[in-house]
């Protein structure tokens, strides 16, 4: 079934959808990117997405391709017309095109391009790998330094991607300075003595709108969190281990550079917050 995309004001056949070549968002990675889950056809966090959304152009001084509120409108449209019950929408922004390559930006009167499309993933709330939980190796993390930027300059997690799967593992963990910075697509934590560790939020890490939701579901659980750097070696020796993302919501890691965590099964609070997670986000879901 071919979908239906959004590309600068229209709903279009995928077949169909054309961005210009010297757009600057294939030239340059000079674009940023959000992706919201649906479930049960509904958006979970778009807020917080719409929010991170403009604080990426604000930094990067691009300009808004349109309000918030007609971005939710074509979240739900395009949701509707493809019959999403479980999946995702994603949403890019690039800087646009004025006809040609440079290196300095266009005009500013050029405008934004902007594009929407749905994945459709049935089961994405009872997945079977967060089930299983999810085996991670450490890598050394050499990305530019502002993270907090959530670009499409993906090439080097899609290559962790990579190193993770030739190693047997499902998803890499990033290492500078002798400390975790995040996983190749989401937040990092390990828990030991009842304890959730994380790092604090700064430019080294993306701003996660799953990690903002989970950190305070667990506090209203009375589960105590505590935002420092930590090394692979502590996450090796912890209790248990977990993920955060948007598409993911919260995977146990049950192997750290094939140290198995515990008994090698998810861990209770990382099973526990991925319920409350899941439970807590439908009922808030637009």
């Amino acid at each position: 079934m071919t979908r239906t995309v959004y590309v600068n004001g229209e709903y279009l056949p995928e077949t169909e959808a054309k961005v210009s070549i010297f757009d600057r968002g294939f030239l340059m990675a000079d674009a940023v990117y959000e992706v919201t889950s649906v479930l049960g056809g509904k958006l979970i966090d778009f807020e917080g997405h719409a929010v991170r959304l403009k604080r990426s152009l604000d930094e990067l001084e691009m300009a808004e391709p349109c309000t918030k509120e007609e971005l939710l409108e074509i979240h739900r449209k395009l949701v509707e017309l493809n019959g999403i019950d479980e999946g995702l929408v994603y949403l890019q922004v690039s800087r646009g095109s004025d006809g040609d390559r440079d290196f300095v930006f266009p005009s500013e009167d050029t405008k934004p391009t902007l594009v929407l499309f749905t994945q459709n993933k049935p089961g994405l709330a009872d997945s079977p790998a967060a089930k299983k939980g999810a085996k991670i190796i450490s890598i050394e993390d050499i990305r530019w330094g502002r993270r907090d930027i959530k670009t499409v300059q993906l090439l080097y997690p899609s290559m962790g991607k990579m190193m993770a799967k030739k190693a047997g593992a499902d998803d890499a963990w990033m290492i500078e300075d002798g400390h975790v910075t995040e996983g190749t697509s989401n937040n990092a934590y390990f828990v030991k003595d009842g304890v959730i560790v994380t790092r604090p939020l700064s430019n080294d890490i993306l701003h996660g709108i799953t990690r903002k939701a989970v950190l305070r579901l667990a506090e209203e659980a009375q589960l105590k969190v505590e935002e420092r750097l930590f090394t692979i070696e502590e996450a090796k020796a912890a209790d248990e281990a977990f993920t955060t993302s948007a598409s993911a919501f919260v995977m146990p890691v049950v192997e750290i550079d094939g140290v198995a965590l515990g008994d090698g099964t998810p861990g209770p609070i990382a099973k526990r917050l991925r319920e409350i997670y899941l439970e807590e986000s439908m009922k808030e879901a637009i």
